[in-house]
């Protein structure tokens, strides 16, 4: 039957290929491949790593499809034949399944030789050739054929010298030789035509920072030295030295600094006919600026905060781009249309600045229905109505009110274990409303619109939330919280919340759940108590954190990005100078009868990036984190909410959210039965690193290994977990490793992962009994599981084989 089926398939593949031979012309062949050949220079012998790929992502076009040497597509195209209309059925499947036949020929070899030749001239490696001819098939009843290409490369030249040439001392000349600092051209490197030209742009760009209005990077060539090793002998044969100038037919205007005289700006909003149009529409000057606004819809001081040009201040681009980005993120315009004209005079270096703005429909309603996945492997959806007005006072204040309703069920792996789904499956809802203006609401600070990057943020919300855990009981949360963001420029950002209280209180409690939890005999003691505790203990939080973001721009052309987080979070501590103790004097202050928390929290990521090849990345992160209660909390628990996990999609992924740690405890089988995984702690130590490659636009893949725990501070009682759970000196022994591979599907707008992994490494073996010897000697399982990888056995895989389901990226 399979000789039959095969022999079937020849004599197809044989009929088809006779049937698109009668369709090519005498003396044509159609182009169904390339190959590329790179021989070095026999003398020097040059590093030729990697070129031959380089040179075939030149050719074009590209070839004909083939299965086997036959051109398949080719077929498809002639057997569905001509379409009589062109949006028709057929029209579509000849475009999708066929495509035009492209025939070998030796001018499109020639262009390309030539092509080939231009890249290694401009990559540095001069006098290279490179031929090409066509190639017959050698089976003479395929009328098909290759290019072939071969490439003879010299040796690479580098640089030796970089000279800026100036004929005299004038500012123009100074600004343009003080460019040369920070130049992209080093000595030792090769000498690439695409350096050059991002070289000439950095130059551009810094001299526009400079008043350089009217220059432009065309304005510079380059000129290369190839000779000097003939002169020198001491030089090596393939160095260079680049000498940098103005080309001598640039006009003037183009050397001079320009400085700003008038500002206007159009608001483009209607003219309010309740009021003298005359006089409503003639903007007034200050600082330079001319607003007109015929509508009165808008305060004159989030322009004056906005534009950062002032009357007599040199013309900058950094300027001009920030004064772009502040009204854009004002979001109370669809576009920004901006532009300098010369003022007319004939010695003038005055520009006058015009911003012409379209204005947004001033309120809005929003629906939002959203499906998620959580880093927990909780997915769910959300229902989210939001109504935004864009310009509450007048001052581009941007006022939020918003609704949400939404759930979240366990889709990884948990079911089976926690057959009740207590702590897997939760309904939310609650309200916010938040108000942010475009400003600092401080009395003693104001905006310098000159030295900011981005108008800083004030920010004031109110949330109020239900978290339901079925079937168990009702988290209530009403949080107020007064902010500011602000940066002084794209690098580095500041979030600071001086202020932020919560109230967080449990309700409505199943107690019939709670008794069968609390006398079920197979129910940890610790667990109990916790959970008492937790179902106990209302918390009044009053506190303030700080967040710093540090993210420099990569150098052009530099394989290395890095990327660091910080913050710290505390609070407790005016809310205890105010609450009053107890009679017992081991329990903590209360204000109202609720315990002040009093705590301070430190977090850190550090994430490092590296482009190993236009298709291959390296990235690294680094999480560092711990809570530790003090003072009049010393002896409290720390809420889950300020609390860490380790596991799941975005964390360590060979351990399901939430059910790994602390330290080296454990699992308690009865309590994950109960409540599922509900594995949390003090302090977070942990690292990813994964090899990120792309296969096509869409499809990506990764390898990566996780590593990482959780641990607690502080003794038993005050965690509810057994000593193995608390930090100490050992902790660097009972950090869980593992590892899989990821498939990434790419859609620009979002990425859906796939990440299927397996633990290396087991924490809690170092205290889980293997064999007892008929001495009574203990053997405790070793950590490290390689030995215990079996993907034949269904046990195992269930066990320990994780898939992670997410959007977007771990990190």
């Amino acid at each position: 039957m399979r000789n039959s089926i095969l022999s079937l398939l020849a004599i197809c593949f044989f009929l088809s290929s006779c049937s698109v031979n009668r369709y090519v012309p005498e003396g044509q062949s159609i182009y169904v491949g390339n190959k590329v050949t790179v021989n070095p220079d026999s003398i020097s012998k040059p590093n030729v790593s990697g070129i031959d790929d380089q040179l075939e992502g030149l050719i074009k076009p590209p070839p004909n499809k083939t299965i086997f040497g036959f051109p398949w597509k080719v077929w498809f195209y002639y057997w569905i034949g001509e379409p009589k209309d062109e949006g028709g059925l057929k029209s579509w499947f000849r475009k999708k399944l066929g495509e035009p036949p492209r025939y070998a020929t030796q001018r499109v070899v020639d262009i390309n030789a030539s092509n080939m030749e231009g890249f290694l001239d401009n990559e540095g490696y001069y006098r290279s050739k490179v031929s090409g001819k066509i190639v017959p098939s050698k089976k003479k009843k395929r009328r098909t054929a290759t290019n072939e290409y071969t490439a003879y490369v010299m040796p690479r030249y580098v640089i030796n010298q970089i000279n800026f040439v100036v004929e005299d001392s004038s500012l123009f000349n100074r600004d343009l030789v003080a460019a040369k600092q920070k130049t992209l051209l080093k000595k030792g490197d090769p000498i690439r035509l695409e350096v050059i030209t991002t070289e000439r742009n950095r130059i551009d760009q810094e001299l526009k920072g400079k008043g350089y209005y009217y220059f432009n990077p065309d304005y510079l060539i380059a000129k290369v030295d190839s000779t000097i090793g003939k002169a020198d002998s001491t030089l090596g044969p393939q160095q260079v030295n680049l000498y940098l100038e103005v080309k001598k037919e640039t006009a003037q205007t183009s050397l001079k600094q320009y400085f700003i005289n008038r500002i206007y700006v159009n608001t483009g909003t209607e003219e309010n006919k309740d009021t003298d149009s005359t006089a409503v529409t003639r903007g007034r000057l200050r600082r330079g600026i001319n607003i007109t606004d015929p509508g009165k819809n808008y305060k004159r001081r989030i322009f004056y905060d906005a534009i950062g040009f002032r009357r007599g201040n040199m013309y900058t681009n950094t300027m001009h781009d920030v004064s772009l980005q502040r009204l854009v993120n004002l979001q109370n315009f669809r576009f920004v249309k901006n532009r300098f004209d010369l003022v007319p005079r004939s010695d003038s270096a005055l520009l006058d600045v015009y911003y012409d703005l379209a204005p947004m429909k001033k309120k809005s309603l929003q629906t939002t229905l959203s499906a998620s996945t959580k880093s927990n492997n909780l997915g769910g959806s959300t229902l989210d109505v939001t109504w935004r007005n864009r310009n509450f006072f007048k001052g581009a204040e941007m006022l939020a009110l918003r609704a949400f309703f939404g759930f979240d069920v366990q889709i990884g792996g948990n079911k089976e274990a926690n057959p009740n789904r207590i702590g897997s499956e939760y309904i939310r809802y609650g309200a916010e409303a938040s108000i942010s203006f475009p400003r600092f609401i401080v009395p003693f600070a104001r905006i310098r619109p000159e030295k900011s990057q981005a108008l800083p943020k004030t920010i004031l919300s109110l949330n109020y939330e239900n978290r339901v855990q079925r079937n168990f009981f009702t988290t209530t949360s009403i949080r107020g919280d007064w902010g500011y963001s602000w940066r002084r420029n794209s690098e580095v950002e500041h979030t600071l919340t001086p202020i932020s209280i919560n109230f967080i209180q449990p309700r409505n409690i199943n107690y019939e759940t709670l008794d069968d939890i609390l006398f079920d005999p197979d129910t940890n003691p610790l667990d109990v108590d916790r959970y008492l505790r937790m179902l106990e203990t209302k918390y009044l939080i009053m506190g303030s954190n700080y967040v710093i973001s540090y993210h420099p721009q990569p150098r052009p052309f530099g394989k290395d990005q890095f990327a660091i987080t910080g913050g710290v979070d505390y609070g407790g501590n005016l809310l205890s100078l105010l609450a009053k103790r107890p009679d017992s004097t081991d329990a903590p202050k209360e204000i109202f009868g609720v315990p002040v928390f009093q705590y301070v929290k430190v977090d850190a990521d550090f994430r490092y990036y590296r482009t190993v090849t236009p298709s291959v990345k390296w990235a690294n992160r680094l999480l560092v984190g711990a809570v530790k209660p003090y003072g009049n909390s010393k002896n409290m628990q720390t809420p889950l909410f300020k609390q860490y996990f380790g596991g799941g999609s975005t964390g360590i992924r060979a351990f399901r959210a939430r059910a790994l740690g602390p330290g080296a405890e454990v699992p308690d089988t009865a309590s994950i039965r109960l409540f599922g995984y509900q594995s949390f702690a003090d302090i977070r130590l942990e690292f990813n690193s994964e090899i990120r490659m792309k296969f096509t636009d869409i499809i990506n893949g990764a390898v990566f290994v996780d590593a990482g725990n959780i641990w607690s501070f502080g003794d038993s009682a005050r965690a509810s977990r057994t000593s193995a759970a608390l930090i100490s000196n050992k902790f660097l022994k009972q950090v869980a490793v593992g590892g899989g591979i990821g498939l990434r599907l790419d859609f620009s707008y979002l990425i859906f992962r796939l990440d299927l992994a397996t633990p290396f490494r087991k924490p809690w073996y170092v205290n889980e009994v293997k064999n007892v010897s008929d001495e009574g000697v203990v053997e405790y399982k070793k950590p490290w599981v390689f030995n215990e990888i079996d993907f034949g056995s269904k046990t195992w895989r269930k066990e320990n084989l994780i898939l992670n389901i997410a959007v977007g990226l771990p990190f």
